[in-house]
């Protein structure tokens, strides 16, 4: 009898204007996850384009964010997501039983000097870390399973 395939888990990353934080953090997973984990985020009111600083941020680590584009949230996005991280978008996020939920309280970059950036950054980057070590735990406790 074989194993069956890993499924490989999806994280959403929301905050208000998703130009910022969310975008910081899905730039974290995917570096960090190396692919491994399905990584989006979005906005429940999307900016036109990224805070500039948090890209200036994100590129002292040697994580180039400018590709991204702030979305708009939206419930499918929520449904289709096994972990939804929320960033001070309160409770516009729908919530779907089965899911789980997190509310990282983060400082909003938005209009904030680099050194004040670079502090969130680095929080956000110790969270992600996290998160990944729980989520890989959790695979790991999976394939070991007969």
């Amino acid at each position: 009898m074989s194993a069956p395939s890993p499924t490989k888990p999806t994280v959403l990353f929301v905050c208000v204007h998703n130009a910022g934080r969310s975008q910081m953090a899905a730039g974290y997973l995917a570096a960090m996850s190396g692919g491994s984990i399905d990584v989006r985020s979005a906005g429940s009111e999307p900016a036109e384009s990224l805070n500039p600083v948090a890209v200036e941020a994100m590129a002292e680590e040697g994580i180039d964010i400018t590709a991204a584009v702030p979305t708009l949230l939206r419930a499918e996005q929520v449904r289709a997501s096994d972990v939804v991280i929320t960033m001070g978008c309160g409770d516009t996020c729908p919530v779907f039983p089965g899911k789980r939920y997190e509310d990282w309280d983060l400082d909003d970059p938005a209009g904030q000097p680099l050194a004040d950036v670079r502090r969130i950054r680095d929080d956000i980057k110790a969270r992600v870390a996290g998160l990944l070590s729980d989520l890989q735990g959790r695979e790991n406790g999976r394939k070991t399973r007969t």
